[in-house]
């Protein structure tokens, strides 16, 4: 099952091949955090499957609903290389299950294979590119979210 999901994520049959081999499972409950906002990047999660929704925590305990990670979404990448906090909060929309890998393990991972930096620039541009189109989005209209893995297949 990992190696579709991979797919989803385009990564090259060697690159998931290694993070197979990194990664473990974790399953989160309906209405269970995967990781909030200001917390010290752990790791990477790959969503497999369910739904993460990904909120922008605002002022009075209310959250703005920035979108829903489907299947072969990586999450938390650009936190775990920097060492930083997560930007943003990551709770289960369903019942979801994921594979994650530790910030250490991913970058070991990334700086023994050279070769799989160059995918890593990709998704990190990718997600950069969406971000923008997502924040376009909400700004042009609050509250209504996208669904990462339909917006793509879509374009």
């Amino acid at each position: 099952m990992l190696s579709s999901d991979f797919i989803h994520a385009r990564l090259s049959h060697d690159f998931a091949e290694a993070l197979r081999a990194l990664m473990s499972r974790r399953i989160f409950p309906k209405g269970a955090t995967v990781y909030r906002q200001g917390d010290p990047a752990e790791g990477i999660y790959l969503v497999e499957t369910g739904a993460v929704r990904v909120l922008l925590p605002l002022s009075d305990n209310q959250n703005q609903l920035l979108e829903v990670a489907g299947p072969g979404t990586i999450l938390g990448l650009s936190e775990s290389l920097s060492a930083d906090r997560y930007r943003v909060t990551a709770e289960a929309e369903e019942t979801t299950n994921t594979s994650f890998a530790t910030s250490k393990e991913f970058v070991d991972l990334i700086d023994i294979r050279h070769d799989f930096c160059m995918q890593v620039v990709r998704l990190l541009s990718e997600n950069l590119h969406g971000l923008y189109h997502r924040f376009r989005s909400v700004s042009a209209h609050p509250g209504r979210p996208r669904r990462r893995m339909l917006d793509e297949e879509l374009n």
